[in-house]
């Protein structure tokens, strides 16, 4: 299970700032549903340039959820030069800190932040004139090298853990090996690709069981007036919570052990274990 300080915790069980600005001053829209995480941020600036309200909308796990929460909080009285100051690792040192497979949330607030100063000011985001090297998450060559200097990555895992990039069918991963040396500029050891199945990486493994959970089991689910939302994937550990007519079945746990763990066992790891994730 992934170590989550007590900010990290109390951030995702009681957000703040869930929501969406009217008719807001500027918005930044990152990520996809398809990528696995998604945020939507909005900016309500006064005629001071000063960040008077901040709301979030996010589709992600437990890290997602409180990094963007945070954001929010970070950014509410400050004025926007100040506010586009804020790096992914100040999101994490707000939290207390975050696992380092999870980093790539805290990037996703950044990123969702720049887009809606750019968005307030009308500019074009740099990041955005990159040139796409990992196709399954969309993320830039630009994305890359800015978190290979800021967060001194050394390892293509390490870029995978802060951008999400290399973690789908990994075919980036001799792109990133090069932009690791080109960005670095000195001599480290890159671990040659094996060609042998290879244990999936934490992001495959949320990407397969979204896929499952979507096709499998939802459809499944919503027959009988239920559905299922996944909340975190913690090492083989799947933290879902029912939804619907699933919450008062007097049958829930047997929904859960006997359909839903025994179905992603089958379709994406039989070392999987689900478990419901207490309110």
């Amino acid at each position: 299970m992934w170590e989550y300080t007590e900010l990290v915790q109390e951030h995702f069980l009681h957000p703040r700032n869930v929501g969406e600005i009217e008719s807001p001053s500027g918005m930044g829209d990152v990520g996809s549903l398809a990528c696995g995480d998604a945020l939507k941020l909005t900016l309500k600036v006064d005629e001071n340039d000063i960040i008077v309200d901040a709301k979030f909308k996010t589709f992600g796990c437990a890290s997602a959820i409180a990094s963007s929460s945070a954001l929010t909080e970070m950014i509410k009285g400050k004025h926007i030069d100040e506010a586009a100051k804020i790096t992914n690792q100040d999101i994490a040192d707000f939290l207390g800190g975050l696992p380092k497979e999870k980093m790539h949330c805290s990037v996703m607030g950044r990123e969702a932040l720049e887009a809606a100063i750019a968005d307030y000011r009308g500019t074009v985001l740099p990041m955005a004139e990159g040139e796409i090297v990992c196709e399954c998450f969309g993320v830039t060559d630009l994305e890359i090298i800015r978190a290979i200097k800021e967060s001194n990555l050394r390892s293509v895992e390490e870029i995978t853990n802060f951008t999400k990039a290399g973690g789908g069918c990994g075919k980036c991963e001799e792109k990133l090996s090069n932009l690791l040396r080109a960005t670095v500029g000195e001599t480290f050891e890159i671990k040659a690709i094996d060609k042998k199945p290879q244990r999936m990486t934490a992001l495959q493994k949320i990407k397969k069981i979204e896929e499952v959970l979507e096709r499998e089991i939802k459809p499944g689910l919503r027959k009988d007036g239920g559905d299922i939302e996944l909340i975190d994937v913690d090492g083989d550990f799947v933290l879902v919570s029912l939804r619907g007519a699933c919450t008062s079945c007097a049958k829930s746990q047997t929904t859960l052990k006997q359909y839903v763990e025994k179905k992603l066992r089958e379709l994406v790891l039989d070392t999987l274990i689900v478990e419901d994730a207490k309110p």
